[in-house]
Protein backbone atom coordinates (compact mmCIF):
# COMPACT_ATOMS: atom_id res chain seq x y z
CA UNK A 1 0.00 0.00 0.00
CA UNK A 2 1.41 3.39 -0.94
CA UNK A 3 1.48 6.39 1.39
CA UNK A 4 -1.63 8.00 -0.12
CA UNK A 5 -3.56 4.74 0.21
CA UNK A 6 -2.46 4.28 3.81
CA UNK A 7 -3.37 7.88 4.62
CA UNK A 8 -6.81 7.46 3.04
CA UNK A 9 -7.41 4.20 4.96
CA UNK A 10 -6.39 5.90 8.22
CA UNK A 11 -8.71 8.84 7.53
CA UNK A 12 -11.63 6.53 6.72
CA UNK A 13 -10.98 4.53 9.88
CA UNK A 14 -10.85 7.73 11.95
CA UNK A 15 -14.19 8.85 10.57
CA UNK A 16 -15.89 5.48 11.05
CA UNK A 17 -14.77 5.17 14.67
CA UNK A 18 -15.10 8.80 15.79
CA UNK A 19 -17.72 9.83 18.36
CA UNK A 20 -20.44 12.17 17.03
CA UNK A 21 -18.91 15.28 18.60
CA UNK A 22 -15.60 14.56 16.85
CA UNK A 23 -17.40 14.15 13.52
CA UNK A 24 -18.91 17.62 13.94
CA UNK A 25 -15.42 19.04 14.59
CA UNK A 26 -14.19 17.28 11.44
CA UNK A 27 -17.03 18.86 9.44
CA UNK A 28 -16.15 22.30 10.79
CA UNK A 29 -12.50 21.70 9.91
CA UNK A 30 -13.47 20.80 6.35
CA UNK A 31 -15.78 23.78 5.91
CA UNK A 32 -13.19 26.19 7.30
CA UNK A 33 -10.46 24.72 5.09
CA UNK A 34 -12.60 25.00 1.93
CA UNK A 35 -13.71 28.54 2.76
CA UNK A 36 -10.13 29.67 3.40
CA UNK A 37 -9.18 28.17 0.04
CA UNK A 38 -12.11 30.00 -1.58
CA UNK A 39 -11.06 33.34 -0.10
CA UNK A 40 -7.46 32.83 -1.20
CA UNK A 41 -8.57 31.81 -4.70
CA UNK A 42 -10.70 34.95 -4.96
CA UNK A 43 -7.76 37.13 -3.96
CA UNK A 44 -5.59 35.36 -6.57
CA UNK A 45 -8.15 35.81 -9.33
CA UNK A 46 -8.87 32.07 -9.60
CA UNK A 47 -12.61 32.34 -10.15
CA UNK A 48 -13.29 28.67 -10.92
CA UNK A 49 -11.38 27.48 -7.84
CA UNK A 50 -13.16 30.17 -5.80
CA UNK A 51 -16.57 28.83 -6.85
CA UNK A 52 -15.60 25.19 -6.36
CA UNK A 53 -14.27 25.70 -2.83
CA UNK A 54 -17.16 27.97 -1.91
CA UNK A 55 -19.64 25.27 -3.01
CA UNK A 56 -17.80 22.63 -0.99
CA UNK A 57 -17.91 24.82 2.12
CA UNK A 58 -21.62 25.49 1.54
CA UNK A 59 -22.28 21.76 1.16
CA UNK A 60 -20.76 21.05 4.57
CA UNK A 61 -22.80 23.83 6.19
CA UNK A 62 -25.90 22.38 4.52
CA UNK A 63 -25.04 18.96 5.98
CA UNK A 64 -24.54 20.42 9.46
CA UNK A 65 -27.91 22.15 9.13
CA UNK A 66 -29.99 19.22 7.87
CA UNK A 67 -28.57 16.82 10.45
CA UNK A 68 -29.49 19.00 13.42
CA UNK A 69 -31.73 17.25 15.93
CA UNK A 70 -34.36 19.94 16.39
CA UNK A 71 -35.82 18.04 19.36
CA UNK A 72 -32.82 19.33 21.35
CA UNK A 73 -34.52 22.70 21.76
CA UNK A 74 -32.91 26.11 21.91
CA UNK A 75 -29.34 25.01 21.15
CA UNK A 76 -30.41 23.33 17.92
CA UNK A 77 -32.57 26.32 16.97
CA UNK A 78 -29.64 28.69 17.53
CA UNK A 79 -27.29 26.51 15.52
CA UNK A 80 -29.84 26.43 12.68
CA UNK A 81 -30.02 30.24 12.73
CA UNK A 82 -26.22 30.46 12.60
CA UNK A 83 -25.99 27.96 9.73
CA UNK A 84 -28.66 29.84 7.76
CA UNK A 85 -26.84 33.12 8.40
CA UNK A 86 -23.60 31.53 7.15
CA UNK A 87 -25.32 30.16 4.08
CA UNK A 88 -26.83 33.57 3.29
CA UNK A 89 -23.41 35.21 3.63
CA UNK A 90 -21.83 32.64 1.32
CA UNK A 91 -24.53 33.16 -1.30
CA UNK A 92 -23.85 36.90 -1.11
CA UNK A 93 -20.09 36.24 -1.34
CA UNK A 94 -20.76 34.25 -4.50
CA UNK A 95 -23.07 36.79 -6.10
CA UNK A 96 -20.92 39.79 -5.19
CA UNK A 97 -17.57 37.98 -5.50
CA UNK A 98 -16.78 39.33 -2.02
CA UNK A 99 -14.23 37.39 0.06
CA UNK A 100 -14.87 39.52 3.18
CA UNK A 101 -18.21 37.75 3.66
CA UNK A 102 -16.37 34.44 3.62
CA UNK A 103 -14.04 35.69 6.37
CA UNK A 104 -17.06 36.43 8.59
CA UNK A 105 -18.34 32.89 8.11
CA UNK A 106 -14.89 31.46 8.84
CA UNK A 107 -14.81 33.39 12.13
CA UNK A 108 -18.24 32.08 13.15
CA UNK A 109 -17.43 28.49 12.23
CA UNK A 110 -14.07 28.71 14.02
CA UNK A 111 -15.82 29.80 17.23
CA UNK A 112 -18.33 26.95 16.92
CA UNK A 113 -15.53 24.50 16.17
CA UNK A 114 -13.74 25.49 19.38
CA UNK A 115 -16.91 24.90 21.40
CA UNK A 116 -17.38 21.44 19.87
CA UNK A 117 -13.69 20.66 20.41
CA UNK A 118 -14.14 21.45 24.12
CA UNK A 119 -17.10 19.05 24.21
CA UNK A 120 -14.87 16.36 22.69
CA UNK A 121 -12.17 16.92 25.30
CA UNK A 122 -14.72 16.86 28.13
CA UNK A 123 -16.30 13.71 26.71
CA UNK A 124 -12.92 12.00 26.40
CA UNK A 125 -12.00 12.98 29.97
CA UNK A 126 -15.32 11.64 31.28
CA UNK A 127 -15.01 8.37 29.33
CA UNK A 128 -12.28 6.62 31.35
CA UNK A 129 -13.77 7.78 34.66
CA UNK A 130 -17.19 6.47 33.67
CA UNK A 131 -15.68 3.14 32.62
CA UNK A 132 -13.77 2.87 35.89
CA UNK A 133 -16.87 3.65 37.98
Amino acid sequence: MDYAGANRAYTESSILTAPPERLVVMLYDGAIRFLKQAAAAKQNGQDQLFLDRLRRGEAIIDELNVTLDMSQGEVAARLRAIYLFCKRHLVEAHLQRDASRIDEVIRLLSDLRESWQQLCVQGAAAGPAAAAG
